[in-house]
């Protein structure tokens, strides 16, 4: 439930966004661009962390014409270097990235980062230290999609 509840906040974020793939930033956001792939007929690539010796040997794997774009998903941005390595993979294939979604910003500078090298994306939820507790602020729409995936109370 958790991993399509991640699909659904990362998919709800990015409707009004403009992309032809999905590339999961290796290797946690794999599984949840494979749902959203899967459950909504979008095209994935896959980013390879390492090329391997055998086989296609590509980067990036997947059906795709050049210049395509592709929406970003990630699960947690701590520095967001991760994210800035996958667009630079993926632009050298031969995509052009569009936009991202992360699931959860650390809020240890990876939100600036990805603002400073000019990559768009959108955050489902942000963590705040409060006493030495994590507080996780979501959107609104975020909050509803959530409760209604769990089953809870839509107040």
């Amino acid at each position: 439930q958790i991993r399509g509840a991640a699909a659904a906040l990362h998919y709800e974020a990015s409707r009004d966004m403009t992309y032809r793939n999905v590339c999961g930033v290796p290797y946690t956001a794999l599984p949840i661009a494979t749902v959203i792939s899967v459950d909504h007929d979008i095209p994935m690539v896959i980013r390879r962390k390492e090329k391997k010796d055998y086989g296609t040997k590509k980067m990036v794997e997947g059906i795709f014409e050049e210049g395509e774009s592709c929406l970003i998903i990630e699960d947690v941005i701590t520095t967001g270097n991760s994210i800035l390595e996958t667009v630079e993979v993926l632009q050298a294939a031969g995509l052009r990235s569009c936009d991202g979604v992360v699931l959860l910003d650390r809020q240890q500078g990876g939100d600036v980062n990805l603002k400073n090298n000019n990559f768009q994306h959108k955050k489902c939820f942000q963590s705040h230290r409060n006493s030495g507790n994590f507080i996780f602020i979501w959107g609104y729409r975020s909050k509803l999609l959530f409760k209604k995936t769990f089953g809870l109370p839509q107040r």
